[in-house]
């Protein structure tokens, strides 16, 4: 078995879950996630240890997917009129996904630090050093982001 192809077995969930929370859209999300192992591939980036080899998947990651997210094919085509629109991402259970529908509503910077906090469970200092912003900012966005997460699922809920 290649290094690649151990690689992408050992962080396909993680880097699939970064690409969905930030794309929203099972379609694009297989396309960064695609990318992000292409490059992976292609560059063989050198890494000293396994949290240097996944700090530099998460980074690629949220770059690939914020680019995707971003581009202008993304903000200025429609979808045909008699074709929909791609389905959002759905997980099948109606708690998880209002969660998915607030966590993919937030901004940006909070969705990726609450991802990284919630579900890839990396402490503040590891989360900050990614991101290359101080770890009190990085406290400050969760901490927001929470609020924000909060807000949207308490009015989610008084809708039903």
């Amino acid at each position: 078995m290649s290094d690649t192809t151990e690689i992408v077995e050992r962080y396909q969930q993680m880097v699939y879950a970064i690409c969905l929370t930030h794309t929203g859209c099972r379609g694009d999300a297989e396309d960064a996630f695609q990318e992000v192992f292409l490059t992976y591939h292609r560059k063989q980036p050198v890494c000293h240890d396994e949290e240097h080899r996944k700090a530099w998947l998460i980074r690629t990651t949220l770059m690939v997917a914020r680019r995707l997210a971003t581009s202008s094919w993304r903000t200025r085509v429609g979808p045909l009129p008699e074709v929909a629109a791609p389905e959002a991402y759905r997980v099948g259970i109606e708690e998880f996904d209002d969660l998915f529908r607030a966590l993919t509503a937030l901004p940006d910077d909070y969705r990726t630090v609450i991802h990284l906090f919630y579900f890839e469970d990396l402490p503040i200092a590891q989360i900050a050093a990614l991101l290359g912003q101080a770890p009190g900012a990085v406290k400050t966005r969760l901490s927001r982001g929470r609020t924000m997460l909060r807000a949207a699922l308490v009015k989610e809920d008084c809708r039903v």
